[in-house]
Formats: structure tokens, C-alpha cells, sequence
């Protein structure tokens, strides 16, 4: 496998992708969401007193990105982060593309090396975008004051910074993972809708599964437990467990889902 032909690859798979509407409407989603959740907060009286950092959400700009962090890592993530991985493999079966692609020197493996780098790309882009608007649109609105941790304790703005940028960069791994899951379907179903839509459902079956009083060894299997691992970011004694976690499980269906995905690939007899 040549690292050149792996990135000529991503640079075809980028042109494909800056022409499809849905993936620029994501990303546009993603900077006008927060803006917009800002806005909002501005013209009504009442705040999100239930949400993790509800409270603050007028006294301190850096409130608004954890606050969208929290409402993303719930729903958002498994959505942002399939909507490309999910489709790029069974796009080439819903065009019949697959001889094509596969005649132009480039073998299964930096076909597939190179798909799956342009789906982890956009799926950090997705991440940053999101997190950079919640972060620009609190700030301008309603400034750069200090935040009160979830310890109770005031974090002073220059600090805040950083905790509230690791705790974006936290949710990557399981980012990750979700991506791994859409490439997964993507390959295995040959279906845009089943790679794009089932790993939607498999993050609200595990999110709903946190709320049921199941045994705790499968709820720590949970990718979807990983989001939330930022939390003892924010605290007065910072702890980090549930975040090596996290990225331990992410890691793991990382792997085994992209694994599992290039081995069907190569087995697939595509007719070249």
C-alpha cells in the first residue's frame, strides 16, 4: 500500500464530498446551531437549570460550548459522525462505481485506507466546527467572565479555556468509534441509509440503556458512556478514569469495526 495512492484517494474522496449538499449542511449546521441556541437564550427568561452548566449559561460565555458538548454528546455525535462514514462506501454500490474505482491502480486497501481517513477528517471537522461556534458565540454574547465548576469552585476565564478545550477534544475516541461502527454498515449492508441510520439507533439504544437499572459491566462497554467522560474535566481536583476509559472502549471499537470492515471488502468480489 502506497501512502501516495492512499492520499490521492482522500484528495478524489474530498472534491466528492465539497460537492455533496449534506455534508456542507452539516458542517453549516454545526456553526449556526450554537449562534442560534444563543440567541435563544438572549429572548427568553427561563434557563436550562437541568443541564450541566444550565446556570451559568448567562454569567459566563464558556457555559454555552459545555452546554452544547452535554446536548451533543447525547444525540448529536452518532449523527455527525455517520453521515459521511456511512455513505461512503455504499455509495460506490448505489452507483455501480466499484470497477471503476478499483481499475485506476489503486488497490482494496488504499481504497479502503483512504475512504476511511476522509471519514475520520470529516468527522473532526464536524467536532471542531461545533465546538469553535459554542465557543465564539458564548464568548461574543455573553463574554469571557470566570465559570463555576461542577465542584462549585470559580475557574478563572484563562483556565476555563483549557478544561473546556479538552473536554471537546475528549469526545474524539468515541467519535471515532461511531465512525468506525458507519464504515462498518456502510461496508456490510452496501446501504447509505443503514450505514447512516443504524449507528443513530445503536447510540440511542445505549443511551437509553444508561437510564435502566442493568448491570454496570455492560454499561462501561458502552461507547455512548465515553461521551460523557469530560465531566471529571470540570471539577475543583480534576479526575481522569472515566476518560482512559472511555478512550480504552472507544479504541477498541475503533479497531475491531474497521478490522471487521477491510476483511469484507477484500473478500467481496466486485466482478475486477
Amino acid at each position: 500500500m502506497s501512502i501516495r495512492s492512499v492520499l490521492s484517494v482522500v484528495r478524489v474522496e474530498r472534491a466528492k464530498l465539497g460537492a455533496q449538499l449534506t455534508a456542507r449542511a452539516v458542517l453549516a449546521a454545526c456553526v449556526a446551531g450554537p449562534f442560534a441556541f444563543v440567541a435563544a437564550m438572549r429572548l427568553q427568561s427561563a434557563v436550562p437549570e437541568d443541564t450541566l452548566f444550565g446556570r451559568s449559561v448567562r454569567e459566563s460565555g464558556f457555559a454555552t460550548p459545555l452546554i452544547v458538548l452535554g446536548f451533543a454528546a447525547l444525540w448529536a455525535f452518532p449523527a455527525l459522525t455517520s453521515v459521511v462514514g456511512g455513505d461512503l462506501f455504499s455509495a460506490e454500490d448505489r452507483y455501480g462505481t466499484w470497477t471503476t474505482v478499483l481499475t485506476r491502480s489503486r488497490s482494496r486497501a488504499e481504497v479502503f485506507a483512504g475512504k476511511v481517513l476522509t471519514a475520520f477528517g470529516f468527522s473532526v471537522l464536524a467536532v471542531v466546527a461545533l465546538a469553535a461556534s459554542s465557543l465564539v458565540a458564548g464568548v461574543l454574547v455573553v463574554g469571557h467572565q470566570p465559570l463555576v465548576d461542577l465542584s462549585g469552585a470559580l475557574v478563572p476565564s484563562g483556565q476555563v479555556l483549557g478544561r473546556v478545550a479538552l473536554a471537546w477534544a475528549s469526545v474524539l475516541p468515541p467519535a471515532f468509534g461511531f465512525t468506525a461502527l458507519a464504515v462498518l454498515l456502510s461496508v456490510a449492508t452496501r446501504s447509505s441509509a443503514a450505514g447512516i441510520g443504524l449507528p443513530v439507533i445503536v447510540g440511542l439504544v445505549m443511551q437509553l440503556y444508561a437510564y435502566v437499572d442493568g448491570p454496570e459491566a455492560i454499561r462501561r462497554l458502552l461507547i455512548t458512556s465515553s461521551f460523557g467522560a469530560w465531566h471529571g474535566l470540570l471539577t475543583e481536583h480534576p479526575y481522569y478514569q472515566p476518560l482512559i476509559h472511555g478512550t480504552v472502549v472507544s479504541t477498541a471499537y475503533f479497531v475491531i469495526c474497521l478490522v471487521v470492515a477491510y476483511r469484507i471488502l477484500r473478500r467481496r468480489d466486485i466482478g475486477v
